[in-house]
């Protein structure tokens, strides 16, 4: 990495939807069995919680296929073997952006509570992983520079907790994301991930009533 690069990624930004699957740094990563990669996900909570935004793009690489869970089924062990049974050696990188106006100590609270949506995937933080969560806040734009004192507005610690719940659902579904939009790929030496398949996956969300069909009752 390299100062271009960050400067790269920050002038080629754009609005609208964010590519998911095997893109950028998640090219190469395996989730749970599967073909992992790049994936976000995120929440609004209600006007009277202060209507605000919690956004996750995570980088997954990590855990093994008896243990993944979607929709709290345990998928995993229903699902046709991909890649043999290993270690859970990797890892996931997760960014947390919000506009609640949250100080630092603040946002350390709410990226802690990015390992229990993983939890909620399967994932028990082994102890290969080298997991890396981060978090910021758009609030109080006005709050850096040199001059006078700054106002800063910050939103009480005992008003965070739709914040963590809206944290650990969008890292859940951004892992999801990240799983779907992948898609099967062969690296070097003719090593191959398959993606997870699609068919069999709604195939078990079904026999758990976690999928209903369009127009259905």
């Amino acid at each position: 990495m390299k100062p271009e690069d960050a400067l790269h990624a920050l002038n080629s930004a754009s609005s609208g939807a964010v590519a998911e699957g095997n893109v950028g740094g998640g090219t190469g990563m395996i989730c749970h069995g599967f073909k992992g990669g790049t994936g976000t996900a995120s929440r609004r909570i209600s006007a009277k919680q202060g209507g605000y935004t919690v956004g996750v793009l995570v980088q997954c690489n990590y855990g093994v296929q008896s243990e993944l869970r979607i929709a709290g089924i345990p998928v995993g062990r229903e699902l046709p073997p991909a890649i043999p049974a290993k270690a859970d050696t990797g890892s996931i990188i997760a960014a947390l952006a919000t506009d609640a106006p949250l100080l630092p100590h603040q946002l350390r609270r709410l990226a802690r509570r990015v390992p229990l949506g993983l939890g909620r995937m399967g994932s028990y933080a082994a102890d290969g992983s080298g997991d890396i969560f981060i978090a910021f806040s758009t609030a109080n734009p006005g709050a850096w520079g040199s001059g006078a004192v700054k106002p800063v507005a910050m939103l009480p610690n005992n008003a965070m907790d739709p914040l963590f719940l809206a944290t650990v659902q969008s890292v859940e579904e951004a892992v999801v994301n990240a799983m779907i939009a992948a898609r099967t790929m062969k690296g070097i030496n003719d090593f191959e991930v398959w993606a997870i398949p699609h068919a069999e996956l709604q195939q078990v969300l079904k026999k758990y009533n976690r999928l209903v069909e369009p127009g259905a009752p």
